[in-house]
């Protein structure tokens, strides 16, 4: 038991470590940006936000947890759409590129699937975006970056300590509600052990597809790293593997549901991305494909 409480916080402490460059900068850039740009960064970004999804996607594929937490904080402050996040959500690859490697995945098999998710990411996020127009949240991006300084209470509009102080305590804030959420997981997961998540799976497609979506919805890199894991071992099938890597956002949905104080809306958001992650790997499943 001790053995696995401390592995588990050595996971947590390097998953939240790897993330703090990422946060800083992201929070540096977003108090800059308002000040800079005062009233006009919301117009501006409403107008070249059509293809934000597209760009989203793009810059998911990276594999790094920190993009999708960087999208949670832009998301927050109002800078990106909704079909924006969900395309980073669904593009965001965590671990899996660096173990494909490790165990010397073809490359052009690699590529197929980075490909996959970029693409399913920004037809999503396009799609997303396309219906939000004729709602109530077709003037979501108008929320300024102070609304996330409110609810974090950095002091951002205060002239002492400037954009760098407000950077940091938004940073500290996210890193801190991290690591106690990621040790809880890691804990679990590790305790629970990847062959009882394997049997549950293995031999059901559609099951194992929703399952999957499951645990990829688990907000920690650990959980991309068992999905790839068992899909190289072939105990989940191609569908599967990818339903549980789209949804698999990473820390991003910790960030999300920390920085952005309506509950209902990430609720809604992770249904969103859950419901589009099954769909896009039972089709997968049905049709066949292999990568």
């Amino acid at each position: 038991m001790t053995e696995l409480i401390i592995s588990a916080l050595t996971d947590a402490g390097v998953d939240t470590l790897k993330l703090i460059p990422f946060l800083f900068v992201t929070y540096l850039v977003m108090e800059a940006l308002e000040r800079k740009t005062e009233g006009h960064s919301a117009n501006l970004i409403a107008e070249a936000g059509k293809w934000g999804p597209i760009a989203g996607a793009l810059v998911g594929i990276v594999p790094q947890c920190g993009f999708s937490a960087a999208a949670s904080s832009l998301y927050a402050g109002g800078l990106i759409s909704i079909g924006t996040l969900l395309a980073v959500f669904l593009s965001t690859s965590d671990e899996m590129l660096p173990i494909f490697i490790s165990e010397q995945v073809a490359v052009p098999t690699m590529v197929k699937i980075l490909a996959a998710k970029a693409v399913i990411g920004a037809l999503t996020g396009l799609g997303i975006d396309f219906i939000l127009r004729f709602t109530r949240y077709k003037d979501k991006t108008g929320k300024r970056i102070h609304d996330l300084c409110e609810h974090e209470h950095c002091g951002c509009e205060e002239e002492e300590g400037g954009i760098v102080r407000s950077a940091l305590v938004h940073t500290l804030h996210i890193v801190i509600f991290v690591f106690l959420i990621s040790f809880a997981l890691t804990l679990l997961v590790e305790g629970l052990g990847e062959k009882t998540i394997a049997g549950i799976l293995t031999g059901r497609p559609v099951i194992g597809t929703l399952l999957a979506g499951l645990i990829g919805l688990i907000p920690n890199c650990a959980a991309s790293v068992m999905i790839t894991e068992l899909y190289l071992e072939g105990m989940l099938g191609a569908g599967q593997m990818m339903a549980g890597l789209l949804v698999g956002a990473g820390v991003g949905l910790l960030v999300l549901f920390r920085t952005n104080a309506r509950p209902k809306e990430n609720l809604k958001i992770t249904a969103i991305l859950y419901a589009a992650g099954i769909f896009w790997g039972i089709l997968i499943e049905l049709a066949g494909i292999r990568f």
